[in-house]
C-alpha cells in the first residue's frame, strides 16, 4: 500500500514537501488554513491590482528554490540577472552600481567595491580585506551563532559607514535584521554561500507576475494533477500520533495518515504541538513593512534599487507584476521594521512620501493616486545570536511527526530556498521512515 502523509500549511515548505511525497508515488493531503497556498508568499487583488503581500527575491545560488519553479512550470514568470547588478541611489547624489565581473570569486567583486563611491577609499579596501577574512569562517561553527555579526565587523575595524552602506546593504533584506543583532553564523552563510565562494550565486531573481501566479495557483494545479488532495480553509485542531500513524483533527472532519508534516509557522506551532514537541518560542519574529505607492505616471527606470541615507532601504518597480496598465507601482520594502510594525498608514505614508521625492526626481512633482501599507508582523523568525541552537530539525521526539518551515535548521536564514529546502528534507525523512523509499526526492545539499 502507498504511504500516506499528511501535510499541514501550504506555504512554500507545505508544497514542497507534498510535492516530493506525491511525486514518491505516497498519498497526500494538504491542510491549508487559508483560502489559498503560498504562505508567507502570497497575493491578493486590490481592486484591478495585484498585491504581493511582500518583496520576494530570491539568488541563482536558491537551486532547492529554482527547482521548485521548475517543477511548478514557472520558471518564465520570474527574472533571473545575467550577472548581479544591484542600482544604489543616494539623495542628491549620482547613482552607483554594485555589479559583479565575470572574474573568479572572490575576485568577481574586487571591481565594484573599488569603485564603490559610497565609501571612501580606505573604507573600501578595508571592506575588501574584511570580506576575505569572512570568507575563511565556517557559517557550521557554532561559536559563530553565538555572537553577532555587528560585533565581529566591529573587530575588524568596518567603520559606521561601511556597515550601513555596504555590510547592512545586504544584510538587512537577507537576514531581516541590523547586523548588530544578527547572527555571524546566518550573516556568513548569506555573504559565502550568496556573494563570495561562487561568481555567479548573487545573482539577483525576483517574480515578473503575481506570486500568486508563480506559487499558489501552479502548486493547486500540480498537487491535484499528481492526486494530492488539497484542502483550503481546513483549520488543524489537534494531532495525535502514535507508532502506527497520526490522526489530524480539523475544523471540517478527521484526516488519518501514517505520518504528517508540520510546515505552519514557529509562531503557529503551540496551537497544535504535543508535549514532546520542541519550545520554538525563543525564536522571537522580526517583521516585514511594505508601502506599495501607484503613480499615474512613471517616476523611475530602475526595476529596482537599493537607497542609501534614506529609510527607503529597497524600492522595487511591479507596475507589470501588479496588472497596471498606466503609470507606476512602486513598492517599498522595509525590513527588521520593528518600529514600523505598530504605526499607522498614514504616520508610514507621512514619513514615507516624502522620501520617495527625495530619491527619485521624477516623483518630486508628482502624488500619488494610490498609497497603501501590508505589514507582516511575524515575517521571519528573528536570526539573532543563539538562534541556532533553537531551530529544530525535521525530525523530533514525537513519533511520525516531522517539522518544515523556514524556520528549521536548515543553515539557511529564513528565506524562500530555506523555506523549500526543509520541505524537501521533511519529507524525505517521512518517506525513509515509513519505509517508502521508491522514488525519493533527492537530498538537498547544504
Amino acid at each position: 500500500m502507498s504511504a500516506r502523509v499528511a501535510v499541514i500549511g501550504g506555504g512554500l515548505a507545505g508544497i514542497s514537501a507534498a510535492l516530493a511525497c506525491v511525486d514518491a508515488g505516497a498519498e497526500v493531503t494538504l491542510l491549508e488554513a487559508s483560502p489559498r497556498l503560498g504562505g508567507a508568499a502570497c497575493s491578493f487583488r486590490r481592486g484591478e491590482l495585484w498585491v504581493d503581500n511582500g518583496q520576494h527575491v530570491f539568488l541563482r545560488c536558491c537551486s532547492a528554490y529554482r527547482g521548485l519553479l521548475e517543477r511548478l512550470g514557472t520558471t518564465g514568470a520570474t527574472m533571473l540577472q545575467p550577472r548581479l547588478d544591484i542600482p544604489v541611489l543616494m539623495p542628491g547624489r549620482r547613482s552607483l552600481r554594485l555589479r559583479r565581473s565575470g572574474l573568479p570569486a572572490p575576485l568577481h567583486l574586487g571591481g565594484a567595491l573599488l569603485r564603490y563611491r559610497a565609501l571612501a577609499p580606505a573604507e573600501r579596501l578595508s571592506a575588501a580585506r574584511c570580506a576575505l577574512r569572512l570568507r575563511r569562517l565556517d557559517p557550521g561553527d557554532g561559536a559563530l551563532d553565538r555572537r553577532s555579526f555587528g560585533s565581529w565587523l566591529a573587530e575588524q575595524r568596518q567603520s559606521a559607514r561601511a556597515r550601513a552602506a555596504l555590510w547592512d546593504l545586504i544584510a538587512l533584506p537577507t537576514l531581516n535584521l541590523h547586523a548588530d543583532d544578527a547572527s555571524l553564523a546566518l550573516a556568513v552563510k548569506v555573504f559565502r554561500t550568496g556573494l563570495l565562494d561562487r561568481t555567479d550565486a548573487g545573482d539577483i531573481g525576483y517574480a515578473t507576475r503575481p506570486l500568486a501566479e508563480v506559487h499558489a495557483e501552479p502548486a493547486r494545479r500540480a498537487l491535484a494533477t499528481a492526486g494530492a488532495d488539497v484542502r483550503d480553509r481546513t483549520r488543524v485542531l489537534a494531532l495525535e500520533s502514535g507508532e502506527r500513524g497520526v490522526t489530524v483533527r480539523t475544523d471540517a472532519g478527521t484526516v488519518e495518515a501514517d505520518a504528517a508534516v508540520v510546515a505552519v509557522a514557529h509562531h503557529q506551532l503551540p496551537a497544535i504541538a504535543g508535549p514532546r514537541w520542541p519550545d520554538v518560542a525563543a525564536l522571537g519574529v522580526s517583521p516585514i513593512v511594505n508601502l506599495h505607492v501607484v503613480y499615474d505616471r512613471r517616476v523611475t527606470r530602475h526595476a529596482f534599487a537599493a537607497v542609501l541615507d534614506s529609510p527607503l532601504q529597497f524600492v522595487f518597480d511591479r507596475t507589470a507584476a501588479a496588472g497596471l496598465r498606466r503609470g507606476q507601482y512602486l513598492a517599498v520594502s522595509l525590513s527588521a521594521a520593528d518600529g514600523y510594525a505598530q504605526a499607522r498608514s498614514a504616520e508610514l505614508r507621512a514619513a514615507f512620501l516624502p522620501e520617495i521625492r527625495r530619491v527619485f526626481p521624477g516623483a518630486a512633482r508628482v502624488e500619488p493616486i494610490d498609497a497603501f501599507v501590508t505589514r507582516e508582523k511575524e515575517a521571519t523568525f528573528r536570526a539573532a545570536p543563539g538562534s541556532a541552537a533553537v531551530r529544530p530539525g525535521c525530525r523530533i521526539s514525537t513519533p511520525r511527526v516531522y517539522l518544515a518551515g523556514a524556520w528549521t535548521d536548515t543553515g539557511w536564514p529564513a528565506t524562500m530556498e530555506g523555506a523549500v529546502r526543509s520541505g524537501i528534507t521533511a519529507a524525505r525523512a517521512a518517506l525513509i521512515d515509513l519505509g517508502h523509499t521508491r522514488s525519493l526526492p533527492e537530498e538537498v545539499a547544504a
